[in-house]
Order: structure tokens, then C-alpha cells, then sequence
């Protein structure tokens, strides 16, 4: 099934809106980029706070030609993983809790790895993933699907997309307003082997940019993280004799300096002069940070809500029941597309979950995919599910018991 609304979800948003912030790996709890904030902060931001710009919701809400109707039980649910979500996901709960001012919900940016490891080991009732749930032995050896079927007492876990957004590859470089870049030569420079900023490949595709010949400062994520393993699978099938290896949440560079979290590499590039290094594009927004135009073979493609877009035309909906898992086309994706985007996720239990915290988990979910919730994501500097995607997740969110 082709998703095809993926690409006028972010045509709507304006030029530059369209975002994810760092996935995963920073132990922050709560908060946006700023400073670290506590479990207990976060709590009470989100139940005692006026502000409720992501999704202040009625109890019933209208999708499509039925009802999503919150029923705002009692109790208390937490999640963590991927801070791709973060920002989202505490203007969520804060309208959630507030809303609904009966239950608690609350969630922790910790890193994919991070939260799928403390969601199968019951620390957490579900987490945030920027991939989804492996089938295969990672490094360790853990099978991470059946380690959630377990935790969920023998029940699949789901992974249920919810917010997409494009990767942008930044660099601090003086002087040097425009810089289009390659799949091969970024691979070059992850390996090692395109060392300067002149180098004459660079120099080939940035003619009248002037380049220095200093050394390329590059930062990469150093904890596991779903950005690297998104933008691992994109250098993987578009730059393959340079990418030798299998994509994973593992760093895959061979040199450069390793960061914990995307601000950190964020801050790391901003404040080293000739970095170089891979984030979500409101970190490097924020950071004003270059990015790099990306020619996958068709022409430069400057990062836009637009050009992301376009690649996401592509993308396929691979289901398994409720099971939901969506197929990224990193090549040949035409003329005006930007190459590197990635879709975050919910792991749920389908089942196995204690009744009361199953059912406050289903209402938050449904809440959060409510029309208007989704909407209002965009002032949050996300984009909201399109309309065909956002049916199917939310069927899923219903049957989950």
C-alpha cells in the first residue's frame, strides 16, 4: 500500500517546519534542547501547566466518518526511548493530563535502544522507537520482538508509526553558505578517506564555493540511536561500495569524535569550526547550522518541507494485521526529493499490559491521534500522520486490550 498523503502532509506545513528532533540517546528526561529536567519536573509541567498548544481535545473527537471518543481513566503509564519524539510527546501528555485530569502519563527521552530495553524489562508500559522492533539478533544477541512478546505475556508487541520527519546533514563551515553533497562523499568522509574540506571531490560538486583546506572535523552519535540506523539504511543503498557493513543503532563511522544524543552533536559541530556530522533538521536549525544539499543522482536537492516530502510519495505501508511498519525508498525517488527522512514509532503490547494501564495507555494513544492533536503537531515543528495512516493507527490503538 502506497502512502501516498505522506507527501501533502508536509506540503501544508510551511518552508522549514517540517521536523524531528534528536533521536534518541540523550538521558535528559523531559524538556526540549534546553537544560536537563527532572522525572518530577516533568510530571508536573505535564498536569500543572496552562499551556496546551499541541492538542487541547474535547472528549470526543471526529475522524473520518466515526468518533474518537477519550474516556480519561484513572492511573499512571510511563514511556521513554527515542527523543525524536520528545517534543512531541510532552506537549502530548501535557494536554493529555490536563484534558483529562484523572490519570497520569508520562514520557522519557532516553534513546530507541534505551527504551526498548526498559519497555521489554517492564520499566516502562510502552516506548518510542525511531526503528522498528528487530526480528534478527542484534549485537547482544536479543531478539528485540521476543523480548517484547514476553514482556507483554506472550502477546505481540505493535509498532505503530506516528511522526515523520527529515535528517539533516550539518556542517559549520565560514563562508560557505551552500554545500552540495554526495551519498558516496559522505560515506568517504564517515570512512576516513576524504579528509578535507577541498578534498577534489567536494571541490567538483561546489565550484564556486570556497573551501578550505582544513581538516573535516566529523561528530557522529555514539550511543544507539535510530537516526543512525535510519541514516545508516540510507547510506547503505545509496552509496553501497562505500557502506560495507549492515545498518544498525551502532555508530558506523570509522573516524570523527563520538557525541551522546543529537544535542550533543549538535553542540559539538556548532562549536567546532570544519564539522561535520548528521541530525534531525531542527537541531541544525536551531544550532544554525549549514545543511548540506543532497544529489542522489537526479540533482542538488536543498532539505525542505517540500523536497522531504516528495520522498516520502514512496514509502510503502508494510502491515501485519495491526503490526505497522512503513518502507522508506532511498533511491530513485525523482527529481526535487530529499533522500534522507524516517518515521517514529509507539511499541505497544497488544495485549499482556495490567488492565488499568492498558486502558490509560489506549486513551492517550487515541487522544494523540486525534485530528486535532495530530494538527496542532505541526506548531510543535512536527508533522501530524496522514489521513490514510492515521485510520489504520488507530484501528490498531482500539483493538489493543
Amino acid at each position: 500500500m502506497k502512502i501516498n498523503r505522506l507527501a501533502q502532509v508536509a506540503a501544508l506545513m510551511a518552508a522549514g517546519a517540517l521536523s524531528l528532533t534528536a533521536c534518541g540517546g540523550s538521558t535528559e528526561t523531559g524538556g526540549t534542547t534546553g537544560g536537563q529536567t527532572t522525572a518530577a519536573e516533568t510530571s508536573t509541567a505535564q498536569t500543572s501547566g496552562t499551556d496546551t498548544s499541541a492538542a487541547e481535545t474535547s472528549a470526543s473527537e471526529s475522524q473520518g466518518g466515526g468518533a474518537v471518543e477519550i474516556t480519561c481513566p484513572k492511573g499512571k503509564v510511563n514511556g521513554g526511548g527515542s527523543s525524536a519524539q520528545d517534543i512531541a510527546m510532552q506537549a502530548l501528555t501535557k494536554a493529555y493530563n490536563t484534558t483529562c485530569n484523572s490519570g497520569q502519563v508520562i514520557y522519557t527521552k532516553s534513546g530507541s535502544g534505551q527504551g526498548i530495553k526498559d519497555f521489554y524489562n517492564k520499566q516502562l508500559q510502552w516506548a518510542g522507537s525511531d526503528s522498528a522492533l528487530k526480528d534478527k539478533p542484534n549485537k547482544d544477541k536479543v531478539v528485540e520482538s521476543e523480548k517484547v512478546k514476553t514482556r507483554c505475556e506472550n502477546n505481540p508487541g505493535w509498532n505503530l508509526p506516528l511522526i515523520v520527519g527529515p535528517v539533516a546533514f550539518a556542517y559549520n563551515i565560514d563562508g560557505v553558505d551552500k554545500l552540495v553533497l554526495t551519498p558516496k562523499v559522505m560515506m568517504e568522509i564517515f570512512n576516513g578517506k576524504i579528509t578535507t574540506w577541498d578534498d577534489a571531490q567536494i571541490k567538483a560538486l561546489n565550484k564556486d564555493a570556497k573551501l578550505p583546506s582544513d581538516k573535516i572535523n566529523v561528530v557522529y552519535r555514539n550511543d544507539e540511536s535510530g537516526t543512525t540506523e535510519n541514516v545508516a539504511k540510507y547510506l547503505k543503498a545509496a552509496a553501497p561500495d562505500q557502506f560495507t557493513g549492515e545498518p544498525s543503532k551502532e555508530p558506523f563511522a570509522k573516524v570523527g569524535e563520538g557525541k551522546k544524543g543529537t544535542q550533543a552533536v549538535a553542540d559539538a559541530v556548532k562549536a567546532t569550526k570544519n564539522a561535520f556530522g548528521y541530525m534531525e533538521w531542527k537541531y541544525a536549525k536551531d544550532a544554525q547550522l549549514g545543511v548540506a544539499s543532497i544529489d542522489n543522482g537526479q540533482g542538488a536537492v536543498e532539505l525542505t518541507a517540500e523536497s522531504a516530502a516528495k520522498a516520502m510519495e514512496a514509502a510503502e505501508l508494510q502491515a501485519d494485521g495491526n503490526d505497522l511498519k512503513v518502507k522508506l525508498k532511498y533511491t530513485d525517488l525523482g527529481e526535487g526529493a530529499y533522500p534522507m527522512v524516517m518515521v517514529t514509532y509507539e511499541i505497544v503490547c497488544s495485549k499482556g499490559l495490567p488492565a488499568e494501564e492498558a486502558a490509560l495507555l489506549k486513551d492517550f494513544l487515541l487522544f494523540a491521534t486525534s485530528p486535532d492533536a495530530q494538527s496542532k503537531l505541526e506548531d510543535q515543528g512536527y508533522a501530524p500522520l496522514p489521513e490514510s495512516l492515521l485510520t489504520k493507527v488507530q484501528t490498531a490503538v482500539k483493538a489493543m486490550a
